[in-house]
Protein backbone atom coordinates (compact mmCIF):
# COMPACT_ATOMS: atom_id res chain seq x y z
CA UNK A 1 0.00 0.00 0.00
CA UNK A 2 1.45 3.35 -0.97
CA UNK A 3 1.46 6.34 1.34
CA UNK A 4 -1.08 8.07 -0.88
CA UNK A 5 -3.56 5.19 -0.66
CA UNK A 6 -3.27 4.65 3.09
CA UNK A 7 -5.47 7.62 3.94
CA UNK A 8 -8.87 6.42 5.23
CA UNK A 9 -10.63 9.30 3.40
CA UNK A 10 -9.85 10.00 -0.24
CA UNK A 11 -10.12 13.43 -1.84
CA UNK A 12 -13.14 12.23 -3.81
CA UNK A 13 -14.94 11.35 -0.58
CA UNK A 14 -14.60 14.83 0.91
CA UNK A 15 -17.96 16.55 1.31
CA UNK A 16 -18.79 19.01 -1.44
CA UNK A 17 -19.15 22.66 -0.53
CA UNK A 18 -22.70 23.95 -0.47
CA UNK A 19 -23.59 25.86 -3.64
CA UNK A 20 -23.78 29.61 -3.48
CA UNK A 21 -27.32 30.89 -3.27
CA UNK A 22 -28.73 33.23 -5.91
CA UNK A 23 -32.02 35.13 -5.69
CA UNK A 24 -33.78 36.12 -8.92
CA UNK A 25 -36.71 38.47 -8.42
CA UNK A 26 -39.47 38.36 -11.00
CA UNK A 27 -38.34 34.86 -11.96
CA UNK A 28 -41.71 33.86 -13.38
CA UNK A 29 -41.36 36.20 -16.38
CA UNK A 30 -39.59 35.30 -19.62
CA UNK A 31 -36.32 37.02 -18.74
CA UNK A 32 -36.35 36.01 -15.08
CA UNK A 33 -36.95 32.38 -16.01
CA UNK A 34 -34.03 32.40 -18.45
CA UNK A 35 -31.76 33.91 -15.79
CA UNK A 36 -32.84 31.38 -13.16
CA UNK A 37 -32.23 28.47 -15.52
CA UNK A 38 -28.81 29.77 -16.53
CA UNK A 39 -27.73 30.29 -12.93
CA UNK A 40 -28.95 26.80 -12.09
CA UNK A 41 -26.77 25.39 -14.86
CA UNK A 42 -23.85 27.38 -13.45
CA UNK A 43 -24.17 25.55 -10.14
CA UNK A 44 -25.99 28.06 -7.98
CA UNK A 45 -28.89 27.18 -5.71
CA UNK A 46 -31.49 29.44 -7.28
CA UNK A 47 -34.20 31.12 -5.22
CA UNK A 48 -36.98 31.87 -7.70
CA UNK A 49 -39.18 34.79 -6.67
CA UNK A 50 -42.65 35.80 -7.77
CA UNK A 51 -44.79 38.73 -6.70
CA UNK A 52 -47.73 36.83 -5.21
CA UNK A 53 -48.14 33.47 -6.93
CA UNK A 54 -45.88 30.99 -5.20
CA UNK A 55 -46.97 28.35 -7.73
CA UNK A 56 -45.49 30.46 -10.56
CA UNK A 57 -42.16 30.69 -8.74
CA UNK A 58 -42.24 26.99 -7.93
CA UNK A 59 -42.84 26.17 -11.61
CA UNK A 60 -39.57 27.91 -12.51
CA UNK A 61 -37.76 26.22 -9.62
CA UNK A 62 -39.07 22.88 -10.90
CA UNK A 63 -37.60 23.65 -14.32
CA UNK A 64 -34.22 24.36 -12.74
CA UNK A 65 -34.37 21.07 -10.85
CA UNK A 66 -35.47 19.19 -13.97
CA UNK A 67 -32.23 20.29 -15.60
CA UNK A 68 -30.27 18.88 -12.69
CA UNK A 69 -29.93 22.12 -10.75
CA UNK A 70 -30.90 23.14 -7.24
CA UNK A 71 -33.71 25.61 -6.61
CA UNK A 72 -36.41 26.80 -4.27
CA UNK A 73 -39.26 29.29 -4.53
CA UNK A 74 -40.60 32.23 -2.57
CA UNK A 75 -43.21 34.93 -3.10
CA UNK A 76 -43.51 38.43 -1.67
CA UNK A 77 -44.33 41.93 -2.86
CA UNK A 78 -41.07 43.85 -3.42
CA UNK A 79 -42.92 47.14 -2.90
CA UNK A 80 -43.82 46.10 0.66
CA UNK A 81 -40.81 46.85 2.86
CA UNK A 82 -41.93 44.81 5.86
CA UNK A 83 -43.03 41.78 3.84
CA UNK A 84 -39.81 41.80 1.85
CA UNK A 85 -37.61 42.04 4.92
CA UNK A 86 -39.49 39.30 6.75
CA UNK A 87 -39.30 36.91 3.79
CA UNK A 88 -35.61 37.57 3.16
CA UNK A 89 -34.55 37.38 6.79
CA UNK A 90 -36.34 34.04 7.09
CA UNK A 91 -34.60 32.91 3.90
CA UNK A 92 -31.17 33.73 5.32
CA UNK A 93 -31.99 32.24 8.71
CA UNK A 94 -33.05 28.91 7.25
CA UNK A 95 -30.61 28.56 4.37
CA UNK A 96 -27.71 30.93 4.87
CA UNK A 97 -26.60 34.09 3.08
CA UNK A 98 -27.69 34.93 -0.43
CA UNK A 99 -24.51 35.77 -2.33
CA UNK A 100 -25.99 36.65 -5.72
CA UNK A 101 -28.92 39.04 -6.07
CA UNK A 102 -30.52 39.59 -9.46
CA UNK A 103 -32.97 42.48 -9.21
CA UNK A 104 -35.11 41.61 -12.20
CA UNK A 105 -38.61 42.52 -10.97
CA UNK A 106 -40.06 45.45 -12.85
CA UNK A 107 -43.07 46.59 -14.83
CA UNK A 108 -44.23 49.02 -17.48
CA UNK A 109 -47.15 51.40 -17.13
CA UNK A 110 -46.63 53.62 -20.15
CA UNK A 111 -48.15 56.99 -20.97
CA UNK A 112 -46.91 60.23 -22.43
CA UNK A 113 -45.84 62.45 -19.56
CA UNK A 114 -48.60 65.12 -19.82
CA UNK A 115 -51.16 62.35 -19.49
CA UNK A 116 -49.33 60.22 -16.92
CA UNK A 117 -51.14 59.75 -13.64
CA UNK A 118 -49.49 59.90 -10.25
CA UNK A 119 -50.48 56.26 -9.77
CA UNK A 120 -48.62 55.27 -12.94
CA UNK A 121 -45.53 57.17 -11.82
CA UNK A 122 -45.45 55.74 -8.31
CA UNK A 123 -46.31 52.18 -9.34
CA UNK A 124 -43.34 51.86 -11.67
CA UNK A 125 -40.94 53.61 -9.28
CA UNK A 126 -42.13 51.46 -6.39
CA UNK A 127 -41.36 48.16 -8.13
CA UNK A 128 -38.07 48.93 -9.86
CA UNK A 129 -36.42 51.39 -7.47
CA UNK A 130 -37.97 50.85 -4.05
CA UNK A 131 -38.00 47.12 -4.81
CA UNK A 132 -34.24 47.29 -5.35
CA UNK A 133 -33.82 48.73 -1.84
CA UNK A 134 -36.32 46.41 -0.17
CA UNK A 135 -34.61 43.32 -1.61
CA UNK A 136 -30.95 44.29 -1.61
CA UNK A 137 -30.56 46.12 1.69
CA UNK A 138 -31.62 43.26 4.03
CA UNK A 139 -29.31 40.85 2.21
CA UNK A 140 -26.24 43.09 2.07
CA UNK A 141 -24.82 42.58 5.57
CA UNK A 142 -25.10 38.77 5.47
CA UNK A 143 -23.38 38.93 2.08
CA UNK A 144 -20.62 41.19 3.44
CA UNK A 145 -19.85 38.65 6.15
CA UNK A 146 -19.06 36.06 3.47
CA UNK A 147 -16.57 38.43 1.76
CA UNK A 148 -18.01 37.52 -1.65
CA UNK A 149 -21.08 38.62 -3.53
CA UNK A 150 -22.68 39.79 -6.73
CA UNK A 151 -25.50 42.34 -7.03
CA UNK A 152 -26.90 42.60 -10.55
CA UNK A 153 -29.85 44.78 -11.49
CA UNK A 154 -31.75 44.53 -14.76
CA UNK A 155 -32.36 47.91 -16.34
CA UNK A 156 -33.34 48.93 -19.88
CA UNK A 157 -32.16 50.78 -22.94
CA UNK A 158 -34.85 53.30 -21.98
CA UNK A 159 -32.70 54.36 -19.03
CA UNK A 160 -29.67 54.85 -21.27
CA UNK A 161 -31.22 56.58 -24.27
CA UNK A 162 -34.72 57.52 -23.12
CA UNK A 163 -37.98 56.42 -24.69
CA UNK A 164 -41.22 58.21 -25.42
CA UNK A 165 -44.02 57.24 -23.10
CA UNK A 166 -41.67 55.79 -20.51
CA UNK A 167 -40.55 58.73 -18.39
CA UNK A 168 -41.52 56.79 -15.26
CA UNK A 169 -39.76 53.59 -16.37
CA UNK A 170 -36.63 55.42 -17.53
CA UNK A 171 -36.51 57.35 -14.26
CA UNK A 172 -36.78 54.20 -12.17
CA UNK A 173 -34.20 52.25 -14.15
CA UNK A 174 -31.86 55.24 -14.48
CA UNK A 175 -31.88 55.60 -10.72
CA UNK A 176 -30.68 52.00 -10.49
CA UNK A 177 -27.64 52.98 -12.53
CA UNK A 178 -26.64 55.70 -10.08
CA UNK A 179 -27.48 53.63 -7.02
CA UNK A 180 -25.45 50.70 -8.31
CA UNK A 181 -22.40 52.84 -9.08
CA UNK A 182 -22.49 54.29 -5.57
CA UNK A 183 -23.08 50.92 -3.92
CA UNK A 184 -20.21 49.40 -5.87
CA UNK A 185 -17.85 51.89 -4.20
CA UNK A 186 -19.10 50.90 -0.75
CA UNK A 187 -18.77 47.16 -1.31
CA UNK A 188 -15.71 46.72 -3.56
CA UNK A 189 -13.32 46.12 -0.65
CA UNK A 190 -15.62 43.35 0.64
CA UNK A 191 -15.32 41.21 -2.48
CA UNK A 192 -18.76 42.24 -3.72
CA UNK A 193 -19.42 43.59 -7.21
CA UNK A 194 -22.44 45.66 -8.21
CA UNK A 195 -23.44 45.95 -11.86
CA UNK A 196 -26.38 46.73 -14.12
CA UNK A 197 -27.45 44.94 -17.30
CA UNK A 198 -29.48 47.12 -19.67
CA UNK A 199 -31.30 45.07 -22.34
CA UNK A 200 -32.79 46.53 -25.48
CA UNK A 201 -35.64 44.84 -27.34
CA UNK A 202 -35.76 41.27 -26.05
CA UNK A 203 -38.11 38.70 -27.52
CA UNK A 204 -40.96 38.05 -25.09
CA UNK A 205 -44.72 38.01 -25.04
CA UNK A 206 -44.69 41.68 -23.96
CA UNK A 207 -42.21 42.84 -26.61
CA UNK A 208 -43.82 40.81 -29.37
CA UNK A 209 -47.11 42.56 -28.72
CA UNK A 210 -45.47 45.98 -29.23
CA UNK A 211 -42.80 45.45 -31.90
CA UNK A 212 -43.28 43.52 -35.12
CA UNK A 213 -40.31 42.20 -37.12
CA UNK A 214 -40.29 45.23 -39.43
CA UNK A 215 -40.17 47.69 -36.53
CA UNK A 216 -37.38 45.74 -34.86
CA UNK A 217 -35.34 45.71 -38.07
CA UNK A 218 -35.68 49.49 -38.32
CA UNK A 219 -34.74 50.16 -34.69
CA UNK A 220 -31.98 47.63 -34.10
CA UNK A 221 -28.76 47.54 -36.16
CA UNK A 222 -28.59 43.78 -35.62
CA UNK A 223 -32.07 43.66 -37.29
CA UNK A 224 -33.52 41.29 -34.73
CA UNK A 225 -34.69 41.18 -31.15
CA UNK A 226 -32.38 39.72 -28.56
CA UNK A 227 -33.26 36.60 -26.65
CA UNK A 228 -33.74 36.17 -22.90
CA UNK A 229 -30.93 33.60 -23.03
CA UNK A 230 -28.48 36.20 -24.38
CA UNK A 231 -29.21 38.48 -21.44
CA UNK A 232 -29.05 35.55 -19.03
CA UNK A 233 -25.61 34.59 -20.34
CA UNK A 234 -24.24 38.01 -19.37
CA UNK A 235 -25.91 37.86 -15.96
CA UNK A 236 -24.40 34.43 -15.32
CA UNK A 237 -20.95 35.70 -16.28
CA UNK A 238 -21.25 38.70 -13.95
CA UNK A 239 -22.38 36.33 -11.19
CA UNK A 240 -19.26 34.19 -11.52
CA UNK A 241 -15.73 34.34 -10.15
CA UNK A 242 -14.24 35.49 -13.45
CA UNK A 243 -16.13 38.80 -13.24
CA UNK A 244 -14.62 39.75 -9.90
CA UNK A 245 -12.91 42.86 -11.31
CA UNK A 246 -16.01 44.23 -13.04
CA UNK A 247 -18.03 46.54 -10.82
CA UNK A 248 -19.98 49.77 -11.05
CA UNK A 249 -20.77 49.17 -14.71
CA UNK A 250 -23.90 49.51 -16.83
CA UNK A 251 -23.60 46.95 -19.64
CA UNK A 252 -26.00 47.17 -22.57
CA UNK A 253 -27.35 44.17 -24.48
CA UNK A 254 -29.18 45.81 -27.36
CA UNK A 255 -27.91 44.72 -30.76
CA UNK A 256 -26.10 48.03 -31.32
CA UNK A 257 -29.07 50.33 -30.71
CA UNK A 258 -26.79 52.82 -28.92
Amino acid sequence: MTAASSSPVSAAAAPAAAPRRALVTGASGDLGRAIALRLGRAGFHVLCHAHSRLDAAEAVAAQVRAEGGSAGALAFDVTDAEASRAALEACVETGGPVQVIVNNAGLHDDAVFPGMSAAQWHRVIDVSLHGFFHVTQPLTMPMIRTRWGRIISISSVAAVAGNRGQVNYAAAKGALHSASKSLSLELASRGITVNVVAPGIIASAMADAVFDAKAVAQMVPARRAGTPEEVAALVAFLAGDEAGYISGQVISVNGGMI
